[in-house]
């Protein structure tokens, strides 16, 4: 029995040519395509009003929003982290000459295990850099009450939480900046792109001017800085998916629910997501009960032309350009943890396909 056509982990949502060549083309009528233009700075008046939120600043990608909040709030020395995201997470603080301090995670919701992040506090603690995983947000109330208790600034990555809320508000507006990836493979995309958020005007100025080379305006520099402008070919992208995002996210959430009855009484675990969030159903993650078993359910569907992805693996304490803490749940999990295939072009049947033979190897 096989599947045909290759199913990916995942797909890149894009509209029709016309929708992106109408909005491309102001554009080409300012011949203005780089250093902040119109379409830049209409895309994040879009996402500033969907958020609810002050203060977006759009960039090429979504890492360097990591890397200029960590610089732009004065982070050194030790920052705690988490060891079960992308690598871009540890990869930030050790690019601006930090050190990633592991916290293990939560079973089930996958995020740090806020009880453990008072005890890795040291006098070299600057500050916290959390990963909402999979679109699961962090204990954001707990952490916050840490921040305050050891005066520490809070980074969240949530490259994953386009449009999740978390008891009525977006998760971007939590902790003293948040940053998003529009990469190609997201909810949302710019196809290469990112931004960061954030309700703090002095914060705002000071990340603004770390990305445009220290600029503030267009003659005076006043702080060091880098180039992480976004273009506006890729704001236009952002522009023109940016309306089909709801219907984007309604058929994942069929699909999700579809791998939920499908899956059902499998010594499986699903993600379990935290009270008081609405989810945007980015990511189908399983947690299976060994690696022998990913392994062999990886095997069969590649037989078949099917690519869930190992996401994320390994645990980031374990990378050979750090000094890991032993993180005893991040490190079992991450071998066991298999992303299924979930994006706009599924269908049904092929959840249906997917968790058969899932089935045929998990009893």
């Amino acid at each position: 029995m096989t599947l045909g056509s290759m199913i990916n982990v995942t797909k890149t949502f894009l509209p029709e040519q016309e929708e992106y060549q109408r909005i491309l083309a102001k554009a080409w009528s300012n011949e203005w395509i780089t250093n902040r233009g119109e379409l830049v700075e209409e895309l994040e008046g879009e996402l500033a009003e969907r958020f609810s939120l002050p203060y977006v600043l759009a960039m090429a990608n979504g890492t360097l929003p990591i890397q200029i909040a960590i610089q732009a709030l004065g982070l050194r020395d030790e920052i705690i982290t988490t060891p079960f995201s992308y690598v871009a997470t540890t990869s930030s603080i050790v690019w601006q000459n930090c050190t990633p301090v592991f916290v293990d995670i939560s079973p089930g919701l996958l995020t740090i295990n806020s009880e453990l992040i008072e005890q890795a506090i040291t006098d070299k603690t600057t500050g916290i850099l959390a990963t909402h995983v999979f679109g699961n947000p962090c204990d954001v109330e707990k952490i916050e009450l840490i921040a305050k208790k050891y005066n520490l600034k809070v980074i969240y990555d949530a490259a994953h939480c386009f449009d999740v809320s978390y008891k009525g508000q977006s998760v971007f507006g939590y902790g003293d900046v948040s940053t998003c990836s529009f990469h190609a493979t997201k909810l949302f995309h710019t196809a290469e792109g990112g931004a960061a958020f954030t309700k703090s005007e002095g914060d705002y100025n000071k990340i603004f001017q770390a990305h445009n080379f220290g600029h503030r305006s267009t003659t005076h520099i006043q702080k060091l800085g880098i180039n992480a402008k976004m273009s506006e070919l890729h704001a236009a992208l952002g522009l023109t998916i940016l309306p089909h995002v709801e219907r984007i996210r309604g058929l994942r959430e069929k699909l999700v629910i579809a791998y939920r009855s499908n899956l059902a009484n499998l010594p499986l675990e699903f993600l379990k997501i935290r009270e008081g969030t609405l989810w945007n159903y980015a990511y189908f993650p399983l947690v299976f009960a060994d690696e022998i078993s990913l392994l062999r359910v990886l095997d069969l569907l590649s037989k078949h032309n099917i690519y869930p992805r190992r996401y994320f693996y390994p645990s980031l304490n374990t990378l050979e350009y750090v000094i890991g803490e032993k993180c005893t749940i991040s490190e079992s999990i991450s071998t066991r943890v298999l992303c299924l295939p979930l994006h706009h072009g599924m269908t049904i049947g092929q959840v249906e396909e997917i968790s058969h033979l899932i089935r045929l190897v998990i009893q």
